[in-house]
């Protein structure tokens, strides 16, 4: 994405980078805080037909990561944001992202989540979008395959040691090995997938947009 689509997509000013990622091992803990925060989330949104997944590198044991929890929350119509937004806000989060045009994408924020999790990106989108069922084949993937696991750690390892000005960049630059990765899950007989979309501006970076991409 360029600079201006990521302005585009931002709630306010898309932040800057300007420098390195930051990742760190993974974290045991994690898991147990996408847990307990799709909870809270769940508790809130009884009234609306919804679903939640743990998705991004977080998701993936043995992947490095940024302590960033993404959570997948698929709605009827994320384009009503009255249905969700203002309950969500209740919890401490706030919407960050919106890209009308991307499967009505949204994104929804909160920092100081937890201990080993720095914050948590709220990734929203229809239910029964072709872009959750990529997101959840890609998860799935490198959960069960260590050989893609660990290559597509050494190139997130790789790409942090470079400097960007927006983190969606480093998000993007990953394509490549990601492409290569689903090329091998279509030869296997899995459906072929475009990298999942949850990070930071333009958030289709799923890290921690809708995400990896």
């Amino acid at each position: 994405m360029g600079a201006e689509e990521i302005h585009a997509a931002n709630v306010g000013t898309a932040p800057k980078l300007n420098g390195r990622v930051t990742l760190v091992d993974h974290d045991p803990r994690w898991p147990l805080v996408f847990a307990a925060e799709a909870a809270r989330v769940g508790g809130a949104l009884t009234d609306l037909r919804h679903t939640i997944e743990h998705v991004g590198s977080t998701s993936v044991p043995g992947l490095p990561a940024k302590p960033v929890i993404d959570m997948l929350l698929t709605v009827p119509d994320p384009g009503e944001e009255a249905t969700y937004v203002p309950v969500l806000e209740q919890l401490g989060y706030t919407l960050a992202i919106r890209e009308p045009d991307w499967y009505q994408h949204r994104v929804l924020r909160r920092y100081d989540l937890a201990p080993g999790a720095a914050s948590a990106n709220l990734h929203v989108f229809p239910a029964g979008c072709e872009e959750t069922a990529r997101m959840l084949r890609f998860r799935d993937w490198l959960r069960a395959h260590d050989d893609d696991r660990d290559l597509y750690a050494r190139t997130k390892r790789a790409l942090a040691e470079r400097t960007w000005e927006y983190l969606q960049n480093y998000a993007d630059a990953k394509t490549g090995v990601v492409e290569e990765i689903l090329a091998r899950a279509a030869g296997a007989g899995e459906e072929a997938v475009d990298p999942p979309g949850a990070d930071e501006p333009g958030a289709r970076d799923a890290e921690g947009p809708g995400a990896e991409r």
